[in-house]
C-alpha cells in the first residue's frame, strides 16, 4: 500500500455489523489546530454500532468512519499547536474516523498516554474518561461522601466510573444483567451490585441507604427506568442520562422533579464546543491521570479484534456479553 494511502472501515450502507467493510482512502493531513496520530488501537462504542444502524446523527464536518476514541503515535502536527511532538505516545476524543490507520484530532482532544499503560489500554479512556467527567463531576458536581447509582456498572463507562467514583470517595452502587457482571463490578469496588433481572433496584437502594436514596443517577437505559430513577434519588438528587438503549419517550408523572427538588439532566459529547473538550481533557490530566499511574484505577479490557475484524466486535457490542471495553487493533 502506498504512504499516500490508509487502511479503514467504512461503513457500506445502514444495517448490521456486516456492512463495516475494510477499504483504503487517502492519508489525512492535519490542519490548523490539529493532530495527524498513527493509530495502534481503536475503542468500540455505543455510537459506532448506532451511527452503523443510521440511528446516530454524525456532526458535520465530521468523518464518516466510525471511531470516537484511539491511541497511537503522532506522525505529524497541525499549524498552531503547542505542547506535543512528533513521536509522541497519545490517546484522544476523536470527531471520527478512529477505525483507520491513521486519524486527524483537534489538539484540545489530545492526551499523553497515563504511564504505564500500553496502547491497547489507552485507547479505553478517552470516550469513557470524558464522558464521566463531564457528566458526573463538571455538570453534576458529584462530590466526596456522595452516592452514585450506575446502570449499566459492567459496561465500559460502567466499569471505569465505579473505580473513579471510589477514588474520590463516593459511595457506588450499581446495577448489571448477571451474576458475573454483578461480581465483577463487586471486585472493582463497587459498594453493591443488583442483578435487574431478578431484584428490584428501587427496593434495593432503599433498604442500602435506609430510605434517603442515592445523590446520583447515571443511566443509560431510559423508558421506565426513568420514573425508578425518580424513586430512587435522595432529595435533592441529580439523574444524568447518558443515552436511552430502552427509548427516550416515557408517560411518566414529574411531581418528584418538584417535591424531591431533583435535576434531570443529559448530554451527548461528540456535539460539545472545543473549548469545552479542551477543560474536560485538562481536568483529566490533572485529576484522574495520576489514579491511573498511582494503580488505583485502569480500563477493563475485555477483548481486542484486528481492525478489519470490526464487524466481530460490533457483534460482540449487540450482544452485551461483555464486561469493559473492545478495542480494535491496527
Amino acid at each position: 500500500m502506498s504512504d499516500e494511502l490508509m487502511r479503514c472501515i467504512e461503513i457500506k450502507g445502514m444495517g448490521g455489523p456486516d456492512v463495516l467493510k475494510e477499504t483504503e482512502r487517502p492519508r489525512p493531513k492535519p490542519t490548523k489546530g490539529e493532530i495527524l496520530i498513527k493509530v495502534m488501537a481503536a475503542g468500540v462504542n455505543r455510537p459506532d454500532v448506532l451511527q452503523r444502524k443510521g440511528l446516530y446523527k454524525r456532526p458535520e464536518n465530521s468523518s464518516d468512519l466510525p471511531g470516537l476514541e484511539v491511541s497511537g503515535e503522532i506522525v505529524e502536527i497541525g499549524e498552531g499547536v503547542d505542547g506535543f511532538l512528533k513521536g509522541d505516545h497519545v490517546c484522544a476524543l476523536s470527531p471520527g474516523g478512529g477505525y483507520s490507520d491513521y486519524c486527524i484530532v483537534p489538539c484540545e482532544q489530545v492526551l499523553t498516554i497515563p504511564k504505564g499503560l500500553d496502547f491497547i489500554q489507552a485507547a479505553a479512556l478517552p470516550e469513557v474518561c470524558f464522558t464521566i467527567w463531564y457528566n458526573l463531576f463538571i455538570k453534576g458536581a458529584l462530590a466526596k461522601n456522595q452516592s452514585l447509582l450506575i446502570h449499566g456498572g459492567s459496561s465500559g463507562i460502567g466499569t471505569m466510573a465505579i473505580q473513579l467514583a471510589k477514588a474520590l470517595g463516593i459511595s457506588v452502587y450499581v446495577t448489571a444483567g448477571t451474576a458475573e457482571k454483578c461480581q465483577a463490578c463487586l471486585e472493582l469496588g463497587a459498594d453493591l451490585a443488583i442483578n435487574y433481572r431478578e431484584q428490584d433496584f428501587v427496593e434495593m437502594i432503599e433498604t442500602k441507604t435506609d430510605g434517603l436514596g442515592v445523590n446520583m443517577i447515571l443511566d443509560m437505559v431510559g423508558a421506565d427506568y426513568v420514573a425508578k430513577n425518580f424513586s430512587a434519588l435522595a432529595q435533592g438528587g441529580h439523574l444524568v442520562n447518558i443515552f436511552f438503549l430502552n427509548g427516550s419517550r416515557v408517560d411518566i408523572d414529574l411531581m418528584p422533579i418538584l417535591s424531591k427538588g431533583l435535576t434531570f439532566t443529559g448530554s451527548l459529547l461528540r456535539p460539545q464546543p472545543l473549548e469545552l473538550k479542551k477543560k474536560i481533557r485538562d481536568d483529566l490530566e490533572q485529576y484522574v491521570w495520576p489514579l491511573i499511574e498511582a494503580g488505583k484505577m485502569a480500563p477493563v479490557i475485555y477483548k481486542t479484534f484486528s481492525l478489519n475484524e470490526a464487524s466481530k466486535a460490533h457483534e460482540l457490542m449487540e450482544s452485551s456479553r461483555h464486561i469493559g471495553k473492545i478495542i480494535l487493533t491496527c
